[in-house]
């Protein structure tokens, strides 16, 4: 294929290369190289996973062939030991005498008859009929031509490939996958993404192949067809949850990226509970309620056709959401989604927030009813400033990390570094992950607890200190450097707050002021802030959050509009003005077509 490669600028990630035009015909964000990376680990490990699973479910069947093997063999030598106690004239197989003889009126096709092996004993044996010997050995061949422990490299479809640089880098770098389509509904990116694919070589060419198609239909047109499905649109992915839920294998990984954030953070709370079913609210936890939105919405989809999720990674990173979702088919299991979700209460005045469970359960006997939550968590005002409750939700309130899955990840990332181009960001982002608590929804602010009651801001050891001294849980949380996760218990947190504002006293406050409120209570419980050991972080000397490796590192201009002086704040100034100086020449600029992406 001749390509004159003046047109194009060559952009090499991982071991992929691929060919930008630099019209912005095609979209391209370099900055989404976390986003592939973090892609790509979590694909290596769900093979391995997969490959580990296949072998249990053998070695299960194995076990339990075994057994019946072993049962049959000794009933046949029950049947065949005589009974000393009998008479030798009457030793049987432990049957009636009458089945072992043969009418002579009886026809010779009959099933079972009786063979003399001894004087006097007689055993019966099973004699197949013709149509049991044709089916048995229908079955020996279906099994030798399936292959015991046989299992078929993983199928992946990227619903949104544009120049295909992802689906480009799965073949190319992710061991014993197999089969990558990647579709989009724009012509200009599904030329570019073929042209991508036989600039790679061989090696792409029998692995990757380009479709013009809409998502939505292609998805729906191919139900539980592929292992890995992955979404990554420029904004929101809720029109596509429903089509992708259905065209993901059982047990198989739903990839799912959302970069709508000024919605699913609060911005405009009624356009996130038409998009996802949720109500946001505006808490220093928001990035991680949007990512707890985004899980609640998707078990919504799947459970509309008896499916349920089981998240294994949850990531806030840069400017984006991005959670890995494995999906299962059990229409037992998704009676306990209810469990799984919950409303959040937020008080309008200080940082306090409880959680509402949607249901519950009862245990009675062998059974388990499900019922509707106690409610209300909290009453009218808050018990700690005296303000009104916000109410947002429901969310995912069960894990929304599987804490092995994680761990052999970062274990496959660090044994692998040279091969993950923004190695240092995902190990950071993975080790923090390793050490948060994985059944405490949201976090709260260090920061913030301060700003309520206007003190001085305690060390972050000091505080996990007191904390565990009291009894409870504490850890960080990869979404907020200065975020803390635990179980404790809001007039626990606000009484440890209250010792140290003893210590370190605040200037005089207006009386009706939130912090004045919590801080006229006397503490309940006396905290301890002496240093505890498990208060400092297990990984010594590993930077959990890294700063931007370039300017403008974020969103860009989606492709197919033209880039102007307004975009300056993105691209850069030298980027913007190198477009226009080669535009200057050229014929004016056409307007795409638009198409159902656009407008949603």
């Amino acid at each position: 294929m001749s390509i004159d490669l003046s047109d194009y600028k060559i952009i090499k990630e991982g071991e992929a290369e691929i060919l930008i035009n630099a019209k912005n015909e095609v979209f391209y964000n370099k900055a989404q190289v976390h986003n592939r990376d973090i892609s790509i680990a979590v694909l290596r490990t769900f093979i391995s996973k997969r490959k580990d699973e296949q072998e249990a479910r053998l070695s299960k069947r194995k076990k339990g062939t075994q057994k019946v093997s072993e049962k049959d063999s000794a009933e046949s030598v029950m049947r065949e030991v005589p009974d000393e106690s009998m008479p030798e004239d009457h030793k049987s197989n432990g049957k009636s005498e009458i089945q072992g003889v043969i009418s002579p009126e009886e026809p010779s096709s009959t099933t079972e008859q009786s063979v003399i092996t001894e004087p006097g004993n007689m055993v019966e044996e099973p004699i197949k009929t013709n149509e049991e010997c044709s089916s048995t050995e229908e079955t020996i061949k279906r099994t030798e031509g399936r292959g015991p422990g046989q299992l078929k490299p993983p199928r992946v479809l990227e619903a949104l490939s544009a120049s295909g640089l992802r689906s480009l880098r799965y073949a190319r770098e992710v061991e014993g996958i197999g089969q990558v389509v990647a579709l989009d509904n724009d012509k200009a990116s599904v030329e570019a993404c073929r042209r991508n694919i036989k600039f790679n070589g061989s090696v792409a060419c029998s692995k990757v192949e380009s479709h013009l198609a809409d998502a939505c239909v292609y998805m729906l047109t191919h139900p539980k067809e592929f292992d890995v499905v992955d979404l990554d649109p420029y904004g929101s992915p809720s029109i596509f949850l429903d089509s992708a839920v259905q065209s993901v294998a059982d047990g198989g990984m739903l990839m799912c990226t959302a970069t709508d954030m000024a919605i699913l953070c609060g911005g405009n709370g009624e356009v996130c509970y038409s998009k996802y079913g949720s109500y946001p609210l505006k808490g220093k936890y928001c990035h991680e309620m949007a990512l707890r939105i985004l899980l609640a919405s998707i078990e919504s989809h799947a459970n509309r056709y008896k499916r349920y999720v089981v998240p294994v990674l949850s990531v806030q990173m840069n400017f984006y959401v991005r959670v890995f979702v494995r999906i299962y088919t059990s229409a037992g299991e998704i009676k306990k989604t209810p469990l799984k979700l919950s409303y959040v209460y937020q008080c309008t005045g200080c940082d306090s927030f409880h959680l509402q469970p949607l249901a519950r359960t009862i245990s009675k006997n062998n059974s388990v009813r499900y019922l509707p939550g106690f409610g209300p968590v909290v009453p009218q005002e808050c018990s700690d400033c005296g303000k009104k409750f916000n109410m947002g939700g429901p969310i995912w309130s069960a894990p929304i990390h599987d804490q092995d899955f994680v761990a052999s990840m970062l274990a496959d990332v660090k044994s692998m570094k040279d091969r993950y181009p923004a190695y240092d960001h995902i190990s950071a982002v993975l080790t923090t992950i390793s050490e948060e608590l994985p059944d405490v929804p949201l976090f709260l602010s260090l920061h913030s607890l301060c700003a309520t009651l206007k003190c001085t801001s305690p060390p972050k050891d000091d505080f996990k200190s007191a904390v565990i001294n009291a009894g409870y849980c504490i850890s960080g949380t990869h979404v907020n450097p200065i975020g803390l996760k635990s179980d404790a218990p809001m007039d626990v947190i606000w009484d440890i707050m209250r010792c140290w504002v003893k210590n370190h006293p605040v200037k005089a406050q207006q009386p009706d002021l939130p912090g004045s409120v919590i801080l006229a209570k006397e503490p309940v419980l006396q905290a301890n802030f002496a240093k505890a050991v498990a208060s400092r972080s297990k990984a010594q000397k590993v930077i959990r959050f890294l700063p931007n490796p370039e300017k403008h590192w974020g969103p860009k201009v989606k492709a197919g509009r033209r880039i102007t002086s307004k975009h300056i704040s993105l691209l850069g100034e030298a980027a913007v003005n190198g477009v226009l100086n080669q535009e200057d020449g050229d014929e004016p600029h056409t307007k795409r077509q638009k198409t159902q992406y656009d407008t949603a």
